[in-house]
């Protein structure tokens, strides 16, 4: 399949027009002959996704495993032609581009329509009230967070899409700083990169924020249009070249602690599809949440240790004041934010997911950090 682009509004009638004329071929086959089927089978529904993701991240390779598990479980009938950021639009327009027809799914994260809805940032990137990505993860499900998410995207930004969110990633390091940086009044005046809520919430810290895609974070390093960042995990950040324009790397951090990806589908494309179909691109969501965990896990494990072995990366543990800034500072964005009445109840209903769930994730877990001194003493550093 080649990566032109059909004329806005005429890809989804273009596809439709397919479902129907396939559904008619093979009820005609069903009455008369076996050889339609057989015909069909060679001319697989081919599904347009583009990431938000520069080809070399590690993220195209967790978007592959989605494009790997839908197209064996499909039985061939659906293909997905899986594309990097920029080969149909930037990395910040695949929602436009889904609405639109453009590509028919993305492979993204809600907090990058920020600008579209502040409250998109609430889904992944909003205050952190205790809970982990994980708890966030099954308050999406099991606690009503999708359907405020449709809420949001389909009526109150009247997009013609689905959002599911797959993944619960590690909370972000507070990331890549040429000098150490202790406590909070040492992030005063520094030019950092994020994105989404946690730019008003470092902005309040004193730092002058700029929301970049991840391909033109190290660039912008370089030039010198900031001078810190972060962008989500040892692995990517290791393949944009972080250690080469920064060697302090800072780990945990609660601006953005609770973050899985959106796979992202054109709400009339998917809707056209089989019953079967649709279930199989809807549970492919949670087939590679499990398998992207796991690669997570082994790489920036991996690829953190190569960073402080090999790169002469000095890694540390954000310091408690600064954390304890952040939390005050959450504390004051809050109010501002409840003040949109959609915005407010989400965080009415997150709050109370977290203060159920994370009570009994708090009090049946032991002390992991415990176990891990006692078999690997030193290590840790805390």
């Amino acid at each position: 399949m080649t990566n032109e682009i059909a004329p806005k509004g005429t890809s989804n009638l273009s596809r439709r027009s397919f479902l129907r004329t396939g559904a008619m071929a093979g009820g005609i086959a069903a009455g008369g002959s076996l050889a339609a089927p057989a015909v069909l089978a060679q001319s697989p529904m081919v599904i347009k996704m583009q990431t938000s993701w520069p080809a070399s991240d590690i993220w195209m390779g967790f978007a592959k495993e989605y494009v790997d598990r839908v197209e064996a479980m499909s039985g061939g009938r659906l293909k997905i032609d899986l594309l990097p950021a920029g080969a149909v639009v930037a990395a910040f327009q695949v929602l436009d581009a889904v609405n639109d027809g453009l590509i028919d799914a993305a492979h993204s994260v809600p907090v990058y329509w920020y600008g579209k809805n502040k409250a998109a940032s609430l889904f992944g990137t909003g205050p952190v009230f205790g809970g982990s990505a994980t708890t966030m993860l099954s308050w999406f499900y099991a606690g009503g967070g999708k359907e405020f998410y449709d809420e949001l995207t389909q009526q109150v930004m009247g997009m013609d899409v689905e959002g599911l969110l797959g993944f619960p990633m590690p909370a972000q390091p507070l990331g890549w700083f040429k000098n150490e940086v202790n406590t909070a009044a040492d992030l005063q005046g520094l030019k950092y990169r994020t994105v989404g809520l946690a730019a008003d919430l470092m902005q309040s810290l004193g730092m002058s924020v700029a929301q970049l895609p991840g391909g033109e974070i190290v660039p912008a390093m370089e030039r010198g249009v900031i001078d810190a960042f972060e962008f989500n995990n040892p692995s990517s950040d290791m393949r944009f070249g972080a250690q080469d324009v920064a060697k302090n790397y800072y780990l945990s951090s609660y601006h953005q602690a609770s973050e899985s990806f959106e796979f992202l589908f054109n709400k009339s494309f998917m809707e056209d599809l089989d019953p079967d179909l649709q279930a199989i691109l809807r549970h492919g969501v949670e087939a590679a949440s499990t398998s992207n965990t796991a690669t997570a896990m082994d790489n920036y494990s991996a690829d953190l240790q190569k960073l402080q072995d090999e790169m002469g990366v000095t890694v540390h543990r954000t310091s408690k004041d600064i954390l304890d800034a952040e939390l005050n500072a959450w504390d004051t964005l809050i109010p501002t934010l409840e003040e949109d009445p959609f915005m407010k109840k989400v965080l009415d209903s997150q709050r109370a997911w977290v203060e159920r769930v994370t009570f009994y994730e708090l009090m049946n877990s032991p002390d992991y950090a415990l176990a891990y001194e006692h078999y690997f003493p030193g290590k840790l550093k805390l």
